[in-house]
C-alpha cells in the first residue's frame, strides 16, 4: 500500500540509538568508554590467564590474577586483599587516569591554539631593521624581490608582510613566485594595515623602511591614507622608519603626502604608468632599460662623495670615474641638478650622483686619454616631425595618454583610437572625432580582439601602436586576456605581411610578460611594476627621492635611448669615455649603451649600464646610447612641455607652448587650469566656450605631481566615475556670440 512504511533496519536503530546516548553529556560519554574498555580488558586477561600453565589451579587465584593483568592494563594498580582496599585502588587509579588525561588534553588545546595563532599571523616580530610591507596587491612580489636583493650580503635579511589576507596563502604565494637568498626570512602576518593594534604585530618602530601599496579594492586609496595615519598615530613624534606609498587617484595625492608626514614620499601610479607607455611608445626599448635601471640586480642610482674632486668642472669629473656614469650633482640643500653645464664646478659639499653597479668607490683616475676626438661624430640637430598612433582599448590611463600625447606632439600629429567594449566603471570615451592645431583624434568603432577590424586599419602606416585592458573584468577572464588576444591578433598580421609593427602594450600581471607574443619591435609595460621599483630604490636609499622626482616627474622622459651615430662615427674602435664626452658635448649624460643586431654575442642582454669608462669597443650604427638628457627650456616654441601642479585646492594646472590649451571650471573643489603661449586659449565652462587672450607663462611642474590631468579632449566634459578615475563624455561645444 501507498502509506505502508518499510521497516527500519536493526542495526541503524541500534546506530541511532548509541549515537543519541553519546551526545548526552560527557558523563555518559566516560561511561561507554569505560564499559567498552572492560568489556575487552576482562576477557583477554581471562583468556591470557587461563591459558598459562603456571596459573593457580584454584578459581579464586585465577581471579585474582585477572584483575592484576586488567588494572596493569587500564593503570589501575593492583593492590589485592580486602574487597574494599580493590575497590580504594581502583578509584586512585581512575583519578589518576583522568589527571593525565585532563592534563594531557589542557597541553594539546594549547599547542593547538599557538599553532593556529601562528598559522593566523598573530605573533609579534621580533625584528630589527627589517623592511615592512603593508597591504596587498600585484606589485607586492616585485617589491618583495626587490628587497630581498638590496639586502644581500646582510646576516639576516627579514622581509614582514601585513595584509588582511591568510599568511599561510600569503607565504606560500611568495616563496612560489621569488627565489629567496640564502639566510633571507619571509614573515607573512594578517591584519589590516589601518589598524595601529594590527601595525603592531610588525613592529615597524624598529623596521628599517616601511612600504605602504595600494590594494586591489576600489577604495584602495583611502586605505593607503588610512594605513599611513595608523602609521603616524603608532610612531606619534619619535624618529621613525622612511616611509614610501603609492596612490592611484592623483586626488588623494595632497592627503597621504599629509599623512605621511616628512619621513614619507608618496608616489603616483597612474600618471607614472600613463607616461612610461608614452615615451616607451617613442623610445623603442626604454621599458627594459628602465627595469634594468631600478631593479638592484644590476647598475642603479648612487650617491658618492666629491671632495677628491673638488674644484674640477662637472665634464673632468665625469672623465675621472671609471666604475660608474655621472650624471649629476646633490648639493647640501639636498634639490638634485642632473645634467648641469659641462662647465660647472663641483664643490666639496656637492655629492656626485652617479650610476653605478654598487656603493663602493673606486680611487678617481684622469680618464681623459682615453677621449678620442676623432671618434666624435660632428653635431647635427635632432628634428621629429608630426607622428601617427593608433591606442587599442581604454581605461583609466587612457584620459592621461591622450593629455600627455595632445600636450608633446608635433603639429600635424594625429591619433586613431579603437576603444572597444568598457564597462560602466571605466571611463567612457568620448565617440566623436576632434581635432586641434597639433593633434587631431579620431575614434572608431570595433573590438580590437577581432582580425577583421584590425585588418581594416593601416596598421604599418602608424609610428607607434599601444594596447591597453580594461581596468575592470568581470567573468571568468583573467585581467590580461583582452591584452594578450589583441597581441595575438598583432602577431598574426605581422606574420602575414613580413613586417614588423611598433607595439608597446600594458598588462597588469607580472605572470603575463612572458605569455605575451610580442614582435620584433614591441616591448611591454607592466602597470605599476615601474612605482614598485622606485619604492623600493627610495625604501633602501632616501636621499635618492629628489632624484628621482627630478628624473620621472619633473621632466617626465629625462631617458631616451638615440642611434650611436648622433655621437660616434660608427665602424670606429673608441673607449666609452669617448661616449661620455660627446654626450656632454650635447648637455647630456650617457649611462650605457645598447648593442645593435650586429653585436649577436650581446644583443640579447639588453641595455648595459655604467661599462667602464675605459672601455673600447667597435661601435656600429646599430647601436644605441642610453642618455640623461637636457630639460627642454620651457618657453621653446612646440616644446609641448607638460605641466602638472597642485595647490591647497586641489588645482591642477596644463601648460603648453605653442600650441592650443583648455581652462575647464567644474563645480566643487576641483578645478582644472591649462596655459599656452602663442596659440588660442579657450576657456570651458559648462558646455560654453569663448577665446580668450593667451597669457604668456613658463611651464611649471611639482615634483611628483600627478594631480588630475587636464581635460584631454576640448569640448570634453571631466567627470568622476565610481572609482574616482578622470572620466570624460561627450559635451556640445555650442559657442555663444
Amino acid at each position: 500500500m501507498a502509506g505502508r512504511r518499510r521497516p527500519t533496519p536493526l542495526r541503524d536503530r541500534a546506530r541511532y540509538r548509541f549515537d543519541s546516548t553519546l551526545a548526552r553529556s560527557t558523563g555518559v560519554l566516560l561511561g561507554w568508554l569505560s564499559a567498552c574498555c572492560l568489556c575487552v580488558v576482562v576477557p583477554v586477561s581471562a583468556l591470557l590467564v587461563w591459558t598459562d600453565p603456571s596459573s593457580p589451579h584454584t578459581f579464586t587465584g585465577r581471579l585474582v590474577i585477572v584483575w592484576r593483568t586488567s588494572a596493569e592494563t587500564l593503570r589501575l594498580n593492583g593492590v589485592t586483599g580486602a574487597p574494599l582496599r580493590m575497590l580504594l585502588s581502583a578509584l586512585l587509579g581512575v583519578i589518576a587516569l583522568l589527571c593525565v588525561s585532563t592534563l594531557i588534553g589542557v597541553i594539546t588545546t594549547g599547542l593547538g591554539d599557538r599553532l593556529t595563532e601562528l598559522r593566523r599571523g598573530r605573533s609579534t616580530v621580533l625584528e630589527r631593521q627589517h623592511a615592512v610591507v603593508l597591504g596587498w596587491s600585484d606589485q607586492v612580489f616585485t617589491v618583495v624581490g626587490e628587497l630581498l636583493a638590496a639586502r644581500t650580503g646582510r646576516s639576516r635579511e627579514v622581509v614582514a608582510v601585513l595584509a588582511h589576507r591568510d599568511p599561510a596563502e600569503m607565504d606560500e604565494s611568495l616563496r612560489a613566485a621569488l627565489a629567496l637568498p640564502g639566510g633571507a626570512r619571509l614573515v607573512c602576518r594578517t591584519g589590516s594595515p589601518s589598524d595601529p593594534r594590527a601595525l603592531e604585530v610588525v613592529a615597524p618602530h624598529a623596521a628599517g623602511s616601511v612600504l605602504v601599496l595600494p590594494v586591489e579594492d576600489p577604495d584602495a586609496d583611502p586605505q593607503v591614507v588610512r594605513a599611513l595615519l595608523a602609521l603616524r598615530a603608532l610612531l606619534g613624534r619619535q624618529p621613525g622608519p622612511p616611509v614610501v606609498a603609492a596612490v592611484r587617484d592623483a586626488r588623494y595625492l595632497p592627503a597621504a603626502r599629509l599623512a605621511a608626514g616628512p619621513r614619507g614620499t608618496v608616489l603616483e601610479t597612474e600618471l607614472t604608468t600613463a607616461r612610461l607607455l608614452v615615451q616607451s611608445a617613442r623610445r623603442p626599448g626604454l621599458p627594459a632599460a628602465l627595469r634594468d635601471l631600478l631593479d638592484f640586480a644590476g647598475a642603479e642610482f648612487h650617491v658618492r662623495d666629491a671632495t677628491a674632486l673638488a674644484g674640477l668642472t662637472f665634464k673632468d669629473a665625469a672623465l675621472h670615474l671609471d666604475d660608474g656614469a655621472v650624471v649629476g650633482l646633490l648639493p647640501p640643500e639636498g634639490r638634485p641638478t642632473l645634467t648641469p653645464p659641462a662647465e660647472t664646478v663641483v664643490t666639496a659639499t656637492d655629492r656626485l650622483i652617479v650610476v653605478a653597479h654598487d656603493d663602493s668607490a673606486a680611487s678617481p683616475a684622469d680618464l681623459r686619454a682615453h677621449v678620442d676626438p676623432t671618434a666624435v661624430a660632428p653635431p647635427v640637430p635632432r628634428t621629429e616631425g608630426p607622428v601617427r598612433t593608433l591606442l587599442l582599448g581604454w581605461n583609466r590611463r587612457a584620459p592621461l595618454i591622450v593629455h600627455i600625447l595632445r600636450a608633446t606632439a608635433r603639429t600635424g600629429s594625429t591619433l586613431d583610437i579603437l576603444t572597444g567594449p568598457h564597462p560602466d566603471p571605466e571611463p567612457i570615451p568620448p565617440t566623436e572625432s576632434l581635432s586641434s592645431g597639433r593633434l587631431d583624434t579620431t575614434f572608431h568603432p570595433g573590438d580590437p580582439v577581432r582580425p577583421e577590424v584590425l585588418r581594416a586599419l593601416d596598421l604599418f602606416g602608424y609610428d607607434s601602436v599601444l594596447v591597453l585592458g580594461p581596468d575592470v573584468h568581470t567573468g571568468p577572464e583573467q585581467p590580461d586576456d583582452r591584452t594578450l588576444l589583441t597581441l595575438l591578433m598583432l602577431r598574426s598580421i605581422e606574420e602575414e605581411h613580413d613586417r614588423a609593427l611598433p607595439v608597446v602594450a600594458e598588462l597588469s600581471d607580472p605572470r603575463s610578460r612572458p605569455l605575451a607574443p610580442l614582435g620584433p619591435a614591441a616591448d611591454v609595460v607592466v602597470r605599476g611594476e615601474l612605482t614598485a621599483l622606485l619604492m623600493t630604490q627610495i625604501s633602501h636609499n632616501p636621499a635618492l627621492a629628489p632624484v628621482f622626482e627630478e628624473v620621472f616627474a619633473t621632466r617626465g622622459g629625462a631617458l631616451a635611448l638615440y642611434p650611436v651615430g648622433d655621437y660616434l662615427r660608427p665602424g670606429r674602435e673608441a673607449s666609452f669615455a669617448t661616449v661620455v664626452a660627446a654626450a656632454l658635448a650635447r648637455g647630456e649624460c650617457a649611462i650605457g649603451y645598447r648593442p645593435g643586431s650586429a653585436d649577436p654575442v650581446l644583443r640579447d642582454h639588453g641595455v648595459r649600464l655604467a661599462p667602464r669608462t675605459s672601455e673600447r669597443r667597435t661601435w656600429n650604427a646599430a647601436d644605441e646610447i642610453l642618455v640623461l638628457t637636457r630639460p627642454e627650456p620651457p618657453s621653446e616654441p612646440g616644446g609641448g612641455a607638460e605641466s602638472l601642479t597642485e595647490t591647497g585646492s586641489q588645482t591642477s594646472t596644463g601648460t603648453e607652448t605653442g600650441a592650443e590649451s583648455l581652462t575647464g571650471s567644474e563645480t566643487g573643489p576641483e578645478s582644472l587650469t591649462g596655459t599656452q603661449t602663442g596659440a588660442e586659449s579657450l576657456t570651458v565652462t559648462g558646455t560654453r566656450a569663448e577665446p580668450r587672450p593667451a597669457p604668456q607663462s613658463a611651464s611649471a611642474v611639482e615634483p611628483f605631481a600627478g594631480n588630475d590631468a587636464p581635460n584631454p579632449l576640448p569640448g570634453m566634459r571631466r567627470e568622476q566615475d565610481g572609482g574616482g578615475s578622470p572620466a570624460v563624455t561627450p559635451e556640445d561645444d555650442r559657442r555663444t556670440p
